[in-house]
């Protein structure tokens, strides 16, 4: 079986996991961090060497100001809670995103627990948090118009493998399997310029219910895939 370097998990359905459970919201969400916890070690376990989570969208702050705020106050608490179990098992940790939202703690945390695992040399776990794939593509391209205004970058040099290096995914391979929980078959503004030969793997599980499992699941799909990358598969003779 071969392992993608790169999964990218859109995690999506803790509000539904509580909802049939007749549960606050929160506690879904609370689940769901036991679900990360599990899937980082399966992918520690077979060799993964890029992770990326969707843990908080540039539109789930448009949620009602109470779930935000239990949002915040949990992703302060795993980051607190989790990084010194990262550290102890070889865990690289990058956040990318728009952190300006979140509150001066949880920026200065996050800085923090960066720092810490950045010598790390296992499983690099990414985090995207208050992001978007407009958002990265945007800021992208505002960084280039800004040196290109300085004159430190030819506007006519500017191709796609030198616009990708201002991406947040600029420093890890590129994504090989996207995964959506939940059943819902949307991509909703994830990765939008790393994925764009990704293998989708699209499951009715919720996130709280993902596990090594189901992951096995969507790697043995990933690896039945004819992965051509635009080309055409040429016929023996």
């Amino acid at each position: 079986m071969s392992t993608p370097k790169h999964i990218a998990i859109i995690m999506d359905g803790n509000g539904r996991w509580a909802s049939r459970r007749f549960l606050p919201r929160i506690q879904g969400h609370q689940k769901g961090v036991k679900a990360v916890r599990k899937v980082v070690k399966h992918c520690g376990k077979l060799g993964v060497e890029t992770l990326t989570l969707f843990a908080f969208s540039s539109e789930n702050k448009n949620r009602s100001t109470e779930e935000v705020s239990l949002l915040f106050k949990l992703f302060l608490g795993v980051l607190r809670l989790e990084t010194n179990k990262l550290n102890k098992h070889n865990v690289k940790l990058k956040i990318i995103g728009d952190m300006s939202l979140f509150p001066k703690e949880i920026q200065q945390v996050a800085t923090e627990a960066q720092e810490l695992l950045s010598d790390n040399t296992g499983l690099t776990l990414v985090i995207a948090a208050n992001y978007g794939g407009q958002w990265d593509i945007t800021q992208a391209a505002q960084q280039i118009a800004k040196r290109s205004a300085n004159g430190e970058i030819n506007a006519d040099e500017i191709n796609i493998e030198s616009f990708a290096q201002y991406l947040s995914l600029a420093d890890q391979p590129k994504v090989d399997l996207l995964i959506r929980t939940s059943g819902e078959l949307r991509i909703s503004n994830f990765l939008l310029w790393d994925i764009a030969y990704s293998e989708l793997y699209f499951t009715d599980t919720l996130w709280p219910d993902f596990n090594g499992s189901e992951l096995d699941k969507a790697i043995d799909d990933f690896n039945n895939r004819d992965r051509r990358f635009g080309g055409r598969k040429v016929k023996a003779c």
